[in-house]
């Protein structure tokens, strides 16, 4: 017989059966426990290469330097792939596990797989007087994938910049040595390979679909572009790329959120094409996103602020732009507002040229920094206060946070 537990209560007598109670109890509890391990076994994702955006036939002219620094590399005995499987396995990443081939994942519902994907290089030199400046740039996406249905699941912008300043001409030995600092690390800074590994360390994919986000427009006025160099508008969309690149990368990195690659240019009706280094060409369908950005670059300022002991003179150099949020399906506005933000720089009297683009440059990029630190929580009120013009910018903030939230 077993053994029950009478309560006396208003209501009368009530008979409660231990073991039936523990049973269900019992059940629960190792419900509760086979989740949680579940949720605690690391995701299999596959390892699928080192990559580049676009279509085969362009890979030769977009990307000349990268491609001799990935064949010397092949012929040293050690391919980008293989370096870079081998720091993964050296930096374990805390939610996945990485395993090498896609073959490993057959028969699975979901079949994912990440990749490095160069999406542009960029290596200009110009010449004052007996001085040459180089400067090397190389964007590219940590990009999660579903090889199944060749969507792309999450995606983090990287990007390295390297300024050398030679008295003579950078010879191709020169470049390549500098495009090998750039994907290998310089300064104790890690390379476009070391951040790979670094995002896919800290990577989460969510097992409900999360909210996207992506740079969708962006405007450069007349006044702006003047005041470029010429490299950044050296085919039809590049300046418009470079400027989506830094407001992403900004979001993405300072916020914690992932951000769809731009898709104008090399992504043709948000399908993004990209061959890997075994030689494949894929396909992967952008997702529509959830959240639009569109970002303006309406201005750039040299101001002379002071002179300094020594005969060194100070100044600030001004960029000006701004910055739309919406939720297209609903029309809703989560940021709106015009920007500026000035970096002050001395120029030592003896300096006979300057190049203003890099302090442009820093102060563009500040702009959007600045502005992905404050929602993250991390950033300056009292810069946002002079920055923004929008009256409701620290309500405007309220709302972006909890969008950034649902896009973690």
């Amino acid at each position: 017989m077993p053994f029950t537990l009478r309560r006396r209560s208003s209501f009368g007598d009530a008979v409660i059966y231990l073991p039936t109670v523990l049973q269900r109890l019992a059940g629960l509890l190792l419900l509760f426990l086979s989740s949680l391990a579940q949720a605690q076994q690391p995701l299999d994702v596959a390892f699928a290469g080192f990559a580049y955006s676009g279509s085969e036939s362009t890979l030769d002219d977009r990307f000349p330097y990268s491609r001799r620094y990935e064949a010397t590399r092949k012929r040293a005995g050690t391919t980008l792939h293989q370096t870079l499987m081998q720091q993964l396995q050296a930096t374990p990443p805390a939610h996945l596990r990485i395993v090498p081939q896609l073959d490993e994942l057959k028969g699975r519902d979901q079949a994912l797989a990440v990749a490095l994907v160069v999406g542009n290089e960029m290596v200009s030199e110009e010449s004052f007087g007996s001085l040459h400046k180089l400067l090397i740039v190389v964007r590219a996406q940590v990009m999660f994938f579903d090889f199944k249905s060749m969507n792309v699941i999450r995606s983090y912008p990287v990007s390295f910049a390297y300024v050398d300043v030679l008295d003579h001409p950078a010879s191709e030995g020169e470049i390549l040595s500098r495009i090998a600092l750039v994907y290998e690390g310089n300064g104790g800074k890690p390379g476009i390979l070391g951040r790979f590994v670094n995002n896919v360390a800290k990577a989460e994919l969510p097992a409900q679909v999360s909210r996207t986000l992506q740079v969708v427009n962006v405007q450069v006025s007349p006044e702006a572009s003047g005041l470029l160099p010429d490299f950044l508008k050296s085919a039809p969309g590049a300046l418009e790329n470079w400027a989506a690149d830094l407001a992403g990368e900004a979001i993405s990195t300072r916020a914690g959120v992932p951000i769809l690659p731009f898709s104008k240019g090399y992504a043709i009706g948000n399908v993004m094409s990209f061959r890997v280094s075994d030689g494949a060409v894929w396909d992967l369908k952008l997702p529509k996103p959830d959240y639009e950005i569109s970002v303006d670059l309406t201005g750039f300022k040299k101001v002379r602020f002071s002179e300094v002991e020594g005969g060194a003179t100070t100044y600030v150099y001004g960029a000006y732009g701004g910055i739309r949020l919406i939720e297209p399906l609903g029309n809703k506005v989560y940021l709106d507002t015009a920007l500026k933000n000035g970096e002050s720089r001395v120029i030592p009297a003896s300096q006979d040229y300057v190049d203003d683009f890099p302090h442009f440059y820093d102060a563009l990029n500040g702009m959007f920094v600045k502005l992905a630190q404050v929602i993250d929580g991390r950033g300056d009120e009292k810069w946002l206060k002079s920055a923004a013009a929008a009256q409701d910018i620290e309500q405007q903030i309220v709302h972006t946070k909890e969008l950034m939230k649902s896009c973690k």
